[in-house]
């Protein structure tokens, strides 16, 4: 079972099963009652697609944040990692993946319906496609930013070369967009 977790091959995951029975009582008894509780009482925000504890995540529910910026990301991960950098103040939309013809992900199986539905219904004034620089990413952007045109400001990530980044260690589809997005100093 362990081994179907993702980052986790056979190997992996029988040293981890191994080394939580040796720990039964420090670490296996109480990651069994949480995970518990996590099955019992996590849930899918209704709003968003974040997970939380209740209908709506506390970040829906914040009204601190900047209720007309809306940025749109892949998955929970995603979100929870622009969450990490504590920059992004206003609310999210998780897609729950992206459109893949190979895989027969259409825009019905994400939450694209929604996220159009929310635009038209709430008070955004912009949405920043935060989707990975992988093919797939890219081709539901794209598809968002079509049936999105003229209805609301639109914007993504800058993509390029990261901070501590050396050219020589970056591929050629990086470079190019860190050449063709360049700035003017």
């Amino acid at each position: 079972m362990m081994a179907k977790l993702p980052g986790l091959g056979p190997r992996s995951a029988r040293r981890a099963v191994l080394h939580l029975i040796r720990k039964r009582a420090v670490l296996l008894q109480p990651l069994a009652e949480q995970m518990e509780t996590v099955a019992r009482t996590a849930r899918e925000c209704l709003n968003c697609g974040n997970v939380g504890t209740s209908d709506i995540c506390e970040i829906c529910s914040d009204e601190a944040r900047a209720t007309g910026l809306l940025c749109v990301v892949e998955d929970v991960a995603d979100l929870w990692a622009m969450e990490r950098s504590g920059v992004f103040k206003g609310r999210y939309h998780v897609l729950g993946g992206t459109l893949s013809a190979l895989d027969a992900i259409g825009p019905e199986e994400l939450h694209i319906p929604k996220l159009l539905d929310r635009v038209a219904g709430e008070e955004i004034e912009e949405v920043i496609l935060a989707l990975n620089a992988t093919i797939d990413g890219q081709t539901t952007a794209h598809y968002i930013a079509d049936q999105l045109e003229g209805r609301v400001r639109l914007s993504s990530l800058a993509q390029g070369v990261p901070i501590g980044g050396e050219l020589d260690y970056l591929d050629d589809g990086t470079i190019t967009a860190a050449l063709n997005a360049r700035k003017s100093l």
